[in-house]
């Protein structure tokens, strides 16, 4: 299986261009597939069906979310259908197994109010209150996953024509910059990004106290800790502050091609959820205005 695994995944990272991100979570999930084979003293390529179906009744009973559970069945059917479509295996042991049903959960957004009361917190006075500031405001200005907004180098931010070019594994998009977000970004590199830094050949953009390149745990912690700060009772995270750019976007009247542009979403269903969101003054335009409405 081994030998196997390290085609498979190489031929994801190679040829299906899958992010990090992506590469890692298959690995998480097919790495515990094989603990469990292994401990049950079964071969991989003599899964059938029904013990597929056992495995998944395993994930259950170790008390696994219906959403984890039905990466994990993706992960596995991905391995499966490599080894089919290479002639490793014959049949797929995945097949017509149905995934558990996910509730789509509501996502959580801040309003305008409390977007300004958050972004308000950081104190430009210091490195680091200069920092955080450039980068709350750049979150909510751009819309980007932590994992891409830590992921950024110097070099992809343009601050002459005010924009960002976000690479997420094969693909990239073009993300403008709004004139605070783009104020506060040129302090953090002309005057504290330079001074954090201890290699001139440091590529990051946004950088911790050490000069590294800031985690995603890092991230959160500060977004934390200033959400503490301006006492907002709801959780905030990174993705709070995306949820909170499209919908904020879509409240003032932007299209939803253009939204899901920006975000990065490949399936516009995965924008639409934004729809629920909107407010009643764009309703009652789109009632006067749309001649079926």
């Amino acid at each position: 299986m081994e030998k196997q695994l390290k085609l498979f995944f190489d031929f994801l990272e190679n040829e299906k261009k899958a992010s990090n991100n992506t590469l890692q979570s298959y690995k998480r999930d097919i790495k515990q597939y094989e603990n469990y084979l292994e401990q049950k003293q079964k071969k991989y390529n003599e899964i059938t069906t029904k013990e597929m179906k056992e495995y998944i009744e395993h994930l259950k009973e170790i008390g696994k979310k219906p959403s984890t559970i039905s990466r994990n069945i993706a992960s596995i059917r991905s391995f499966y259908q490599y080894e089919v479509k290479n002639k490793i295996m014959r049949e797929d042991p995945t097949e017509g197994i149905q995934s558990p049903k996910v509730e789509k959960r509501v996502p959580s957004i801040l309003t305008s109010n409390e977007v300004s009361l958050l972004l308000e917190q950081p104190q430009a006075t210091d490195l680091k209150g200069i920092r955080d500031k450039a980068m709350l405001e750049f979150a909510y200005a751009t819309g980007m996953r932590v994992t891409e907004i830590i992921s950024l180098n110097v070099e992809d931010v343009n601050l002459e024509e005010g924009y960002v070019v976000c690479k997420n594994g094969n693909k990239q998009r073009t993300i403008p910059l709004g004139n605070i977000a783009l104020k506060a970004l040129r302090e953090y590199v002309t005057s504290a990004r330079n001074i954090l830094i201890k290699k001139d050949e440091t590529k990051a953009l946004f950088v911790n106290i050490n000069g590294n390149r800031l985690t995603r745990q890092g991230f959160w912690k500060i977004i934390k800790y200033y959400k503490e700060q301006a006492h907002i009772s709801k959780d905030i995270t990174p993705h709070v502050l995306r949820h909170s750019f499209a919908t904020h976007l879509l409240q003032n009247g932007a299209d939803l091609k253009s939204i899901q542009a920006m975000l990065g979403h490949s399936d516009i269903l995965s924008t639409q959820v934004y729809m629920q969101f909107q407010d009643d003054s764009l309703k009652d335009i789109y009632r006067k205005a749309h001649p079926r409405a």
